[in-house]
């Protein structure tokens, strides 16, 4: 199938496919956002249930298909800005290689697939809270990420939602220590998204988000110590306080910490610009941190308990 580039796209754009557009367009590499609908099931013990892991992955595959959705949705709304962005207008549908038309028609069956395989495979509760997600999305792309301080309190709805929806789906209740920890956890990577996009537009000297006008360095950086503090201290309790096993979740305090100041670190020493996604997946001090967490936790609660 050939590449719907047309003659107006910018330089340097890569060729693709239709197909190839779609795909960059539903953002397969965010997708691991989505992990956190496995916490439920990794901390209430569940791990080893065939039908809570089974429960598990089919919510986490709802929540990827609603979060592309919403991406597409975000790329459309966003066209004409992202085409005076340095790095966005090479998007798909920015960047003329997917259709408008076809970019909705994708949307709406992402959205579709998703709902269906929420509400019939897994349950009616964990179906809501897939819709509420994409009604959240919904509200985002057009108009809550241009209110300070509210967009990035959207975003931690978004991980909350996540959270609880994986915990409905192996029938447990998420602990109210590890939902603040969750909103804190949102807060912080969205305000230090936020100061990654407004050192890049000084720099650059570019204007595609409208919101970055009524944020400033200063306050940012005081959002992100607060937000970070809360983060840690709030993870900490719950650790103290942990359902399972107590007081012996604390050893898995390390990793996180070290995860958290990690991420500072290549957010200010290093001026990673790359989307926390990206990060995530591809620092090597990130991806270490990840799996001793994931690793302590494990042998915490199902070999030594």
């Amino acid at each position: 199938m050939e590449s719907t580039t047309t003659e107006n796209s910018p330089p340097g754009l890569p060729d693709r496919s239709p197909f190839r557009a779609a795909l960059k367009t539903a953002r397969p590499h965010e997708w691991v956002k989505n992990v956190l609908v496995f916490a439920g099931l990794l901390f209430s013990g569940q791990v080893t249930d065939p039908w809570a892991v089974g429960q598990a992955f089919l919510t986490f595959v709802a929540f990827c298909a609603i979060s592309s959705a919403g991406y597409f949705v975000n790329d459309l709304n966003d066209v004409e800005l992202d085409r005076q962005h340095p790095k966005k207008r090479f998007r798909p549908i920015a960047a003329g290689q997917l259709p408008i038309s076809a970019a909705w028609v994708l949307a709406a069956v992402l959205a579709a697939g998703a709902l269906v395989l929420a509400f019939l495979a897994v349950g009616w509760q964990v179906g809501l809270m897939v819709a509420g997600y994409g009604v959240i999305q919904m509200g985002y792309s057009f108009g809550l990420k241009q209110i300070v301080i509210i967009d990035v309190m959207t975003l931690a709805a978004l991980f909350i939602l996540r959270v609880m929806a994986g915990a409905e789906a192996v029938d447990t209740t998420a602990s109210e220590w590890l939902i603040l920890c969750t909103g804190a956890l949102a807060c912080f990577l969205g305000f230090t998204k936020r100061r990654q996009e407004a050192v890049s537009e000084l720099h650059e000297g570019t204007s595609s988000r409208p919101v970055l006008e009524h944020y400033s360095l200063p306050f940012l950086d005081q959002m992100v110590a607060m937000v970070t503090t809360a983060t840690v201290i709030s993870y900490a309790i719950y650790t103290v306080y942990s359902p399972l096993i107590g007081s012996r979740m604390m050893l898995t305090i390390p990793p996180v910490v070290y995860g958290i100041f990690r991420y500072l670190y290549l957010i200010y020493d290093r001026s990673d610009d790359r989307s926390t996604a990206a990060i995530v997946a591809e620092d090597k001090g990130m991806i270490a941190a990840g799996v001793v967490f994931a690793l302590a936790a494990f042998l915490l609660l199902y070999v030594f308990d």
